[in-house]
């Protein structure tokens, strides 16, 4: 008897200190994330503009030369869309870098895909996402470029914890979008800094780029990644929706 007592005893102790298994990122639940206090915008467009217009104004050179994108590098276009940054990230990064273009509507993914087919760019990879989780591989990118698409991200929180590991040491998430409300097709700055410090993101740059129709900002993700309980929801107040004007382009 005292045996088995000391043996119980034993395997209760070795338990008790044999560390848990890893948790991974699928067993995290959706609502364990915080709800997002501001409007999210409806998809309503795969295009922001047309390229030819895009191209006038230098906005993806602009962008992709400010963001520090060279040869060799892997990049991820998130919501890309009919593909405008995914064709001109390719040429930018070359044969020897990578770039993973991704959308959450599956036409548009087919699309993009055919296109990429089209133009034989072999150093593309066409995927579909999911609207709260990515779904990038670990490690992978030392860009991931977020064009006018953050304010239809629903659940931001969720989305960026599962962003976040994706990317390399020294990598960063550039967010291309307007500085007006979520609701009107854009995101204030405050609002986007809020958003990304709560998931651990730290703003290294900041710059107004009308070629792009508002601004570019990017992001270090700095210390560790917080647990889903511990994220605190931003809740700030939005300006008012801009008065339409016509021809005001929205979307990618």
């Amino acid at each position: 008897m005292r045996l088995a007592l000391a043996g119980g005893l034993l395997a209760a102790l070795l338990a008790a200190c044999t560390p848990a298994a890893p948790r991974e990122d699928s067993d995290v639940r959706s609502d364990a994330f915080p709800a997002a206090h501001r409007p999210v915008a409806p998809i309503v467009s795969s295009r922001y503009s047309t390229e030819e217009a895009r191209d006038r104004l230098r906005e993806a050179d602009n962008v992709m030369t400010r963001s520090g994108v060279a040869r060799g590098m892997t990049v991820a276009d998130i919501g890309a869309g009919e593909g405008y940054y995914t064709i001109r990230l390719a040429a930018r990064v070359g044969e020897d870098g990578r770039v993973l273009a991704e959308d959450i509507v599956p036409e548009v993914r087919d699309a993009l895909a055919e296109r990429v087919n089209r133009e034989a760019l072999d150093n593309v990879s066409v995927r579909l996402g999911e609207p709260a989780d990515p779904k990038l591989p670990a490690a992978s990118f030392d860009r991931i470029f977020l064009v006018h698409m953050y304010h239809e991200i629903g659940a931001p929180y969720e989305f960026l914890w599962r962003m976040r590991p994706a990317l390399r040491p020294g990598g960063r998430v550039v967010v291309v979008d307007s500085d007006r409300a979520t609701s009107d097709h854009g995101t204030p700055p405050a609002l986007l800094d809020c958003e990304m410090k709560a998931v651990g993101y730290v703003r290294v740059e900041q710059v107004t780029m009308p070629q792009a129709g508002g601004y570019l900002a990017m992001y270090e993700a700095q210390g560790p990644r917080p647990e889903p309980d511990m994220i605190k929801p931003c809740v700030l107040k939005e300006p008012a929706p801009a008065a339409p004007t016509a021809g005001n382009p929205h979307d990618r």
